[in-house]
């Protein structure tokens, strides 16, 4: 059933602790008294400020404002409104390259928060439009509090677990059996949980969730999303002066189509699915990726919603349903999910559960489940909520999809501390939203565990819908074909430098390459790892990078056969079949490249020119050329990767190919750079750079980072005009290398993570960074100091300990790495941590998967609330914490008696060093 969102229902008085006109998650009843808004407003009123739209008109009405007149409260109130206007104006224009402002309005705008900032003083921060240089757009991410906080979800896996969560609702509000209970049910959506903020209408802030209190600021990347508007839509009495607008952000599946193609056609790794799509575009540094990504969101929660006093409070919208709330965002110009329903029975919502479970496809976007909400916001009030979750809403989560697949191979691959594990390469299956290609296996024994054979068909299914799993062989698909089937051999040699593997010590289950130092697959893991979030954060320092940097000859081929230099992508015809490829008689491979690192010390002095010459090996891919015909009638030609052609050449893996130098002075001539090339001409008298080119070939723009390596020469008129033709550093190589130098200021727990000592992570990092304060104290600490920190077992610390008395010896390279890191002024900062110590003195052990905690996390989060994360049960466990397919720890509390939590639970104890839940207040 339609509801019209204006009309009057009674609804529970709210409590008289709110008399400010404002609205909590999920309270939306209407406050009393609010003053009708004023005839007679002046352009330094807050209903003047209100009133102000984003039209030229308005903006040049700015100039007329006598800032120093403005109270602190309107100039705040002013400053907000227009600095989104500012800031939305330079990403239509630097971004979208779309300007929807003219430049008069643009300057206005700009003028007047440049003199409300000198006005103001307090109004003026380094995240200011005013401080934006052209089009130089960049986040810092910073740390910002939510209004009101962002609660989770509890799930249910089970018709029958969801049954029961129903009647327990219709049990606390005492609801006739015989009585519809009016509910909603909406599609799960598979992205990112945002929290939009909207002040008089205009967009001020997005946050990601975060922890639910506390997210990071990503309003630049929001503000490219094309259905995300930047201001409300409506009359002026349907605008609040205040409200957070909660909803999902993700990539529909012909838009995450669309971007592999984009991406494979570039020769990058393509994304394994839309979340991940959605997520690394949604937390880019650089606002101009994020709108090439083509991001959509839907709206399905309220946080704060405050009226002003220029509402007027008879004909503002009066909202006492969810249903209705999602109408009022569809008048505001807020987009929510088609799927939803209506629902007044437990049937109901068991077919519409059914029908998308079925259909779950055909949807536009990925999903993982259906959310049932009691749809009165007086009964959700009535209902109240946990510590960290609504009870009037449920999430039914869909189980994880199983396909059989064919096991193609069994291969292995080095990790960053030694540790070799077999890895399954299947025939490409799509389950659960995403395609799986490989997987790992672990160990050998986990290989004849689960008995499976090289050619096998196998059950794959996604554990949690997120991580991959092979399950184990379908036996009856072995019959006649036996003699196609083999076991998997553990190789007895590293397939990275030959070295022998053995275990680390005699009993262990994991196989090792020994060969720490000269290995590059460990050495390549190692420098993933300390580019990762968890160590330095190098943003664009990824898995091809790191390959560059420590193996480039990677793929080499072993023979002429497969070397084709000038060969880049062999096209073809629909059915043509390529040519078969004859090398030149005369053609040789290139010589063996010697890799940039030899090790993680040379990381800090990295610059362009030391990158200049590394090559990396590429395979020419073949691509299908084939003529259609649009709806206009006309021929057009499309593009499609058939894969790989077996053909293979070398690539700049850091600077660009030849560039023919424009005639026009583009935006990037005048960038300064601290990394830019002083190549010698002496090798080639061609060879200057950029800022010198200009004497050289007047008329052509060079940027100054730039290495003019050839011209080209042409007669006009009689004059001879010679174009320059330069390579430079490539854009993303540029920003790797600020990057790089940002992370000499990592706290001391993110550098210890950087050395990729073995069986050290972040929690416990962390923990000896704190307790230690330094470098030199940790380097001299014994296995005993390290043990009585509390989380720190004797394993943990022999390895620290292990670590360090190698890096004192005379030559060994761990040494030289910390000499480097010291010297780059690595390991200075360290973290102080002053989160409430909520469990002091608690040991805690956390098994099995969690939904918002990953292993790491959890043992963070426990380490940082000033308790123990101990990963085995014992007679001293304070608190167990069991997830879902949890193993032998769970029998072992119960087995000892140790009280046993949910997840529920675990937040609870963070907050509150109990795991009871404080009894509901119901207002």
């Amino acid at each position: 059933m339609a509801h019209d969102v204006r009309k009057s229902r009674q609804v529970e008085p709210k409590s008289s602790s709110n008399d400010q006109g404002e609205q909590l998650a999920w309270d939306f009843a209407q406050e009393e008294g609010q003053a009708p808004k004023s005839s007679d407003e002046v352009l330094d009123s807050s209903a003047w400020v209100a009133s102000l739209q984003p039209t030229d008109e308005d903006a040049l009405k700015l100039s007329r404002v006598e800032v120093a007149q403005l109270s602190v409260e309107v100039a705040a109130r002013l400053w907000a409104k227009v600095a989104a206007w500012v800031e939305a104006d330079q990403i239509a224009y630097y971004i979208d390259d779309a300007p929807v402002s003219s430049d008069a309005a643009y300057d206005a705008r700009m003028r007047c928060l440049q003199a409300l900032e000198s006005a103001f003083p307090s109004l003026d921060n380094p995240q200011s439009p005013t401080h934006r240089v052209g089009g130089s757009f960049s986040n810092d991410f910073a740390s910002v509090r939510h209004p009101s906080r962002m609660m989770s979800l509890d799930d249910v896996f089970s018709i029958e677990e969801l049954h029961a969560w129903y009647n327990s609702v219709r049990r606390d509000l005492d609801w006739p059996e015989s009585k519809p209970l009016p509910m909603t049910c909406e599609v799960k959506i598979d992205g990112l949980a945002l929290n939009l903020i909207y002040r008089n209408g205009v967009l001020e802030q997005g946050l990601t969730r975060g922890d639910g209190v506390t997210g990071e600021d990503i309003t630049l990347n929001v503000r490219t999303i094309k259905s995300i508007p930047g201001q409300l839509q409506g009359d002026a009495d349907d605008i609040p002066e205040f409200v957070e607008i909660r909803g999902e952000v993700f990539m529909r599946w012909d838009d995450f189509r669309a971007l592999n193609e984009r991406t494979e056609e570039a020769r990058r790794t393509p994304f394994a699915n839309p979340r991940n799509a959605a997520a690394g575009s949604l937390r880019q540094k650089d606002p101009s990726i994020t709108a090439t990504r083509r991001l959509s969101f839907y709206a399905h929660g309220l946080g704060s919603l405050r009226w002003g006093a220029s509402n007027d409070r008879h004909a503002r919208p009066e909202v006492v349903d969810q249903s209705q709330a999602y109408e009022l965002y569809k008048q505001w110009g807020i987009p929510v999910s088609p799927h939803n329903h209506e629902v007044t029975s437990f049937s109901q919502i068991e077919e519409i559960i059914e029908h998308n479970g079925e259909h779950r496809n055909e949807i536009e976007h990925a999903l993982d489940g259906i959310v049932v909400k009691v749809d009165d916001l007086a009964l959700q009030r009535r209902l109240g909520a946990t510590s960290r979750a609504p009870r009037w809403a449920i999430a039914y989560k869909y189980p994880p999809e199983e396909v059989n697949t064919e096991l193609l191979d069994i291969t292995v691959q080095v990790g960053r501390t030694g540790r070799v594990t077999p890895v399954a390469v299947l025939k490409p299956v799509y389950v659960a939203g995403s395609t799986v290609a490989r997987t790992t296996l672990h160990n050998p024994f986990e290989v004849k565990r689960k008995g499976i054979l090289i050619g096998d068909t196998v059950v794959v299914r996604k554990a949690g819908d997120v991580i991959p799993e092979l399950v184990g062989p379908v036996l009856e698909r072995r019959k006649g074909r036996e003699e196609s089937l083999h076991a998997f051999v553990m190789p007895e040699f590293c397939p990275s430098c030959g070295t022998r593997l053995a275990p680390a010590k005699e009993g262990d289950k994991d196989i090792r390459c020994p060969n720490i130092e000269g290995c590059p697959a460990q050495l390549t893991e190692r420098i993933i790892n300390l580019a990762s979030r968890k160590a330095f954060d190098i943003e664009h320092l990824g898995d091809q990078s790191a390959i560059a940097l420590t193996n480039p000859e990677d793929n080499r081929p072993d023979t002429t056969a497969t070397y084709a230099p000038h060969i880049h992508e062999i096209t073809v015809e629909p059915g043509q079949e390529p040519e078969p490829y004859e090398p030149d008689a005369s053609l040789t491979l290139p010589e063996t490249q010697q890799p940039v690192l030899s090790n993680e010390a040379g990381i800090f002095a990295l610059d362009a020119q030391r990158l200049r010459n590394v090559l990396v090996w590429r395979e020419a891919p073949i691509i299908e050329i084939k003529k259609v015909r649009g709806s206009n009638g006309k021929l057009r030609k499309t593009r499609r990767s058939l894969g790989g052609s077996g053909l293979w050449h070398q690539v700049p893996a850091f600077w660009t190919a030849p560039i023919k130098a424009a005639k026009d002075k583009p935006k990037e001539a005048v960038t300064q750079s601290s990394t830019a090339s002083k190549e010698s001409s002496s090798s080639q008298e061609l060879q200057e750079k950029g800022e010198n080119a200009a004497n050289r070939y007047p008329g052509f723009a060079v940027p100054e980072d730039a290495v003019v390596v050839d011209e080209a020469v042409r007669k006009v008129g009689g004059e001879e005009i010679r174009q320059p033709i330069y390579v430079r550093p490539a854009e993303n190589t540029r920003k790797m290398l600020e990057e790089i130098d940002k992370a000499r200021r990592a706290d001391l727990w993110k550098v210890l993570v950087a050395l990729s000592i073995r069986r050290l992570g972040p929690p416990t990092a962390r923990i000896i960074a704190s307790r230690l304060g330094s470098l030199d104290a940790i380097a001299n600490a014994s296995v005993e100091e390290l043990s009585q920190l509390d989380g720190i077992g004797p394993e943990i610390a022999q390895c620290v300990v292990d670590w360090f008395s190698a890096a004192k010896q005379p030559g060994d390279w761990r040494g030289e790495v910390l000499r480097s890191w010291k010297e780059a002024g690595v390991g200075g900062n360290v973290e102080v941590n002053d989160a409430p110590q909520t469990l002091e003195g608690m040991t805690v052990v956390v098994t099995g998967s969690l939904g918002d905690f990953s292993r790491d996390s959890a043992k963070e989060a426990i380490i940082t609330h000033g308790g123990k994360a101990s990963g085995s049960v014992s007679k001293k466990t304070t608190y167990v914490v069991i997830g879902a397919n949890a193993g032998s720890k769970a029998a072992k509390a119960e087995e000892l008696g140790i009280p046993m939590l949910d997840e529920r639970q675990f937040h609870t104890l963070l907050e509150t060093g109990s795991p009871d839940e404080p009894e509901a207040i119901v207002q």
